[in-house]
């Protein structure tokens, strides 16, 4: 009868653990795909090892204690087979489904395991409470519930971790992972059977229980502590390094636009004498001159009819970003007028301006050809602000996720629009993105010093 009891265990827990692999598919899917025969073969196939595990955790402790410490890798395993992707990012996905998760549900199933035995001995006035078959059913449903919830919250925090690093990063982030739910699956066990801490049976069943949980409530928090910071630790990393990298080599671009666009200004102051130059040459009929002094003006001139917004760096930026988008017949429009005395540095309009165009000629970049590319560029003062806003087309099968898309494995994926942000911030300004029907927007609204304290009032 005892036997029976702990069978019906394992199946009352069954449904919760299937809601995990429900959570767990989904995650997956969000950041690797798969196609829909494979997803439910990992969902059969993990449903049926779980219930193998545990029921021959039942005939046999060997076997159940082997199990433990070759699950991790199992279900690693399935993952880097069912889904898609490149490998490594696949084993980092499985290594935070299993490590963060297991230890998020273990934590709790050992906190309320305490908050039981402290209610049955304090209120109850049990001596050496225990808890009941139904109350650990119960436990390990929650433990399931708060794994459920740990990967929704995975699945809508984790978006930069999965998104345009190289392949080494993702596995130099999952060995550490998958080395840390082996140490804490090594001393789980340990702790499970007296090894680190034994009262001799002097403390009474009650202490030596509390003992015990609290021994897997440090192992867990320790854990998760250490999971934390490296993973978020590792990603912040990577992205300023990423955008110290990007601000660098802007640095060095603007430099050169800022160099072309002198060039051009004394071409322009020289361009009384160049007429008469030309002139004299063609009344000597010396052609070959002629075309010679042309070619050399034709490589030092900056097209003067371009978007001449009354700043010089936006203007250099603004012709580069025209002359590439004309190459790629990129429908251009814009209409930028600066403020005469603009609150921003040069620097900073750069990066905003050479940021967000990067950003839109990449995604008219990606469309098929026989779809309408635009770009269109508005820039203007509004009351006491200055507003930004570029419209650009992209390919309607992507999805935009606060900052990404689904465009692949960029190496530069988001960065750009980190970058903005930066910028916006220190100049206590608001971003608005949205994307739909295949257009994408970004707005951008800058107080002046004088009412950013208020930029809601100023608009």
């Amino acid at each position: 009868m005892n036997q029976l009891s702990k069978y019906v265990d394992i199946l009352s827990v069954a449904p919760f653990y299937l809601g995990y692999l429900w959570a767990a598919d989904k995650f997956c899917k969000k950041f690797l795909g798969t196609s829909k025969r494979r997803e439910w073969l990992f969902l059969g196939v993990s449903f049926c090892g779980w219930l193998l595990r545990n029921i021959l955790g039942l005939l046999s402790s060997g076997l159940y204690i082997l199990f433990v410490l070759t699950d991790s890798f199992f279900f690693v395993g399935l993952v880097v087979l069912l889904f898609q992707s490149e490998r490594e990012k696949r084993v980092l996905a499985a290594s935070l489904l299993v490590g963060p998760v297991r230890l998020v549900a273990n934590f709790f199933a050992s906190f309320l395991s305490c908050l039981e035995l402290f209610f049955l001995h304090t209120v109850k006035k049990i001596p050496e409470p225990f808890s009941t078959d139904w109350m650990i059913r119960l436990i390990s449903d929650a433990g399931y519930c708060f794994a459920i919830l740990t990967v929704c919250w995975m699945a809508k925090h984790l978006e930069t971790v999965f998104c345009g690093k190289p392949r080494k990063w993702y596995l130099l982030l999952a060995v550490p992972l998958l080395a840390i739910i082996t140490v804490y699956d090594v001393a789980s066990l340990g702790a499970s059977n007296g090894i680190m801490v034994r009262s001799e049976g002097n403390m009474g069943l009650y202490y030596d229980q509390l003992f015990s949980l609290a021994e897997f409530l440090v192992l867990a928090l320790l854990s998760m502590a250490a999971t934390g910071f490296y993973v978020f630790g590792m990603n912040r990393i990577y992205l300023e390094q990423e955008k110290s990298g990007r601000y660098h080599s802007q640095i060095a671009v603007y430099k050169m636009l800022a160099e072309q666009y002198r060039q051009s200004e004394r071409l322009r102051h020289d361009m009384k004498n160049h007429i008469i130059a030309l002139s004299a040459l063609s009344r000597n009929k010396e052609w070959e001159k002629i075309d010679d002094y042309l070619k050399n003006m034709e490589g030092t001139a900056l097209d003067a009819a371009g978007d001449l917004t009354g700043n010089k760096a936006v203007d250099a930026i603004l012709y580069q970003k025209r002359r590439q988008a004309e190459w790629e017949n990129i429908k251009w429009a814009c209409d930028v007028r600066m403020p005469k005395e603009c609150c921003i540095n040069e620097f900073d309009l750069c990066v905003l301006f050479g940021n967000i165009l990067d950003n839109a000629l990449e995604a008219c970049g990606r469309m098929r050809g026989d779809e309408c590319r635009f770009i269109n560029i508005q820039a203007k003062t509004v009351k006491k602000c200055f507003l930004i806003e570029v419209k650009n087309s992209m390919d309607k099968a992507e999805k935009f996720t606060e900052g990404f898309t689904n465009k692949g494995d960029a190496q530069k994926h988001g960065i750009g629009l980190l970058n903005v942000s930066d910028v916006v911030n220190r100049y206590n300004g608001a971003v608005h993105k949205e994307a739909g029907k295949g257009i994408f927007v970004i707005s951008i609204l800058m107080p002046f010093p004088d009412t950013a304290h208020d930029i809601k009032t100023a608009v």
